[in-house]
């Protein structure tokens, strides 16, 4: 197997408050191979898009990045200068953000928010620039005509897709997709999907998938990986994942989406709240919602352990056995 792309080693993203420290991350370590697409699936609020500002170095006050590393390409991205930084985020590392309208500058054409990426990090004229703007959104479907449209005047579809355009304008090596499609209809959202395939068989770039349907995310991954309250609970090969859950969190998310395929069966919704960060138990996370707590799971919190190897099948569980995969 080649080198990761992306090394994310023991991150701890904490939230500063007055009530205490909330840790958002907590001690998450994942690989991002060139040309992977990995998936990262979880409820609202278990740090999913935290790690995802993490990687890019966006986080600012009360957000604090306390332990561990974040490498990419065999730099070590917390130790990145400011210069530095500025380098590496879009060109070599972008990032599709949650809501494409609040993403762009509503008083800005579009074609000047393309332009001015390339502007920023290359030595090009104007014009050069502008040229790119406009062949990267036809890449993504959109007529040049539309350059001077601000994003008021553009469909929820079209905003996304300008979004994807401007992460794409200066072909980075990994493109950070958090909720992308989120606000769509199933229709946009899969002509933007198969889109962005496209591109990336096109430009060879990898992917992190940030999404609550674990559906769409089962299609389109090479891996999956599970969060709860900071921790990734569980990683693996999408197909595994998808026919073979072994955590009781991820069997619990599966159960809660239907299928269209198969026989029907009653979804099951998990028991209880999600964890408060600032009240955390000693043992497992999960323990207050699992039907499989014992002793064990309440006194100790249960490391990462890997099966076959790190890459293929990880679990934060108690009660797994290798007869469970």
């Amino acid at each position: 197997m080649s080198q990761p792309l992306l090394s994310i080693k023991n991150l701890c993203v904490d939230y500063i408050t007055d009530e205490g420290n909330a840790r958002a991350v907590n001690k998450v370590s994942l690989d991002i191979f060139p040309g992977e697409t990995v998936g990262l699936a979880g409820e609202s609020g278990c740090g999913k898009s935290t790690l995802a500002f993490a990687i890019a170095n966006l986080h600012s006050a009360p957000a604090l990045i306390t332990d561990g590393e974040i490498v990419f390409a065999g730099q070590d991205v917390l130790r990145m200068s400011e210069k530095e930084l500025r380098s590496f985020r879009w060109a070599k590392a972008s990032m599709v953000f949650q809501s494409a309208m609040n993403a762009l500058n509503p008083v800005i054409t579009i074609g000047e928010q393309l332009t001015d990426v390339v502007l920023a990090h290359e030595d090009v004229s104007l014009k050069q620039a502008s040229k790119r703007a406009e062949e990267n959104l036809e890449l993504v479907g959109i007529h040049p005509s539309r350059m001077n449209s601000y994003p008021h005047q553009l469909s929820g579809g079209m905003r996304q897709r300008v979004v994807i355009a401007i992460a794409l304008i200066l072909r980075p090596k990994l493109i950070i997709m958090d909720e992308p499609t989120t606000a769509l209809d199933v229709v946009v959202e899969r002509e933007i999907m198969d889109q962005l395939y496209e591109l990336k068989e096109e430009f060879g770039f990898a992917i992190l998938f940030i999404s609550h349907d674990l559906g769409l995310m089962g299609e389109i991954t090479d891996r999956i990986g599970v969060m709860y309250a900071g921790k990734l609970v569980e990683l693996g090969k999408s197909n595994d994942l998808m026919n073979k859950p072994v955590h009781p969190y991820t069997k619990g998310l599966l159960n809660s989406f239907p299928t269209i395929f198969g026989p029907k069966v009653r979804l099951e919704g998990i028991p209880g709240n999600p964890l408060n960060l600032l009240e955390t138990p000693a043992g497992c996370y999960f323990q207050a919602r699992c039907q499989q707590c014992d002793t064990n799971c309440a006194e100790s919190s249960p490391a990462i352990r890997y099966f076959a190897s790190p890459h293929d099948r990880s679990v934060a569980c108690h009660n797994i056995t290798m007869g469970d995969l």
